[in-house]
């Protein structure tokens, strides 16, 4: 249960699926296979879709690497929100987007696990938000050559830790994408 008083609503967050991102990812197919089906779940259920898009040197505004995968199309009227950091709450508006959607629960999947996707959960924890991983649909590239473990390890270590995070009047967790019910479901 969230701490924010009267935010009874959940968000899809969908974080830096940009051509850029997803170019190398691990298991890019079926990651954005996933990533579809929880659009779709949500869009289904009347459940709001934040879109969280990052800029840096490697991804400049307005470009192709900047943009969203062809695979996921935002709709309008679905808030998109702009960063330049890891944390998809740091300078930025997606607080008070939530904010004036009462929404206080939120479902995180995207890229990159160990960076963007990490700092977002941690993001949202602190703040006091609700936040559960779609462990099944968030990625990340082969960074083993600097180090890292290989993205296999990364992502179910994520998985594993994220999954017993605990944190006061919030909860944590993972849930895989075909356990993802939104509940309420919107007439066609």
């Amino acid at each position: 249960m969230t701490t924010l008083t009267d935010r009874p609503n959940t968000a899809l967050l969908i974080v830096d699926v940009q051509n850029g991102v997803m170019e190398g990812a691990h298991d890019r197919s079926a990651v954005l296979e996933n990533l579809v089906a929880l659009v779709e779940k949500a869009r289904s259920s009347g459940v709001e879709v934040v879109w969280v898009q990052h800029t840096s040197e490697d991804l400049p505004r307005g470009s192709e690497v900047w943009q969203y995968v062809p695979e996921l199309v935002r709709r309008e009227p679905e808030p998109l929100v702009h960063k330049a950091y890891g944390d998809s709450f740091e300078d930025t508006d997606l607080e008070a987007v939530l904010s004036a959607r009462g929404i206080g629960s939120l479902l995180v999947a995207g890229a990159q696990t160990d960076a963007c996707i990490r700092s977002t959960l941690h993001g949202a924890i602190t703040r006091g938000y609700d936040a559960t991983l779609v462990a099944d649909a968030h990625t990340t590239e082969d960074l083993s050559a600097y180090g890292a473990p290989e993205p296999g390890a990364v992502i179910a270590h994520t998985n594993l830790y994220w999954g017993h995070h605990a944190a006061p009047g919030r909860t944590a967790g993972t849930v895989l994408t075909s356990e993802v019910e939104f509940g309420v479901t919107v007439p066609a």
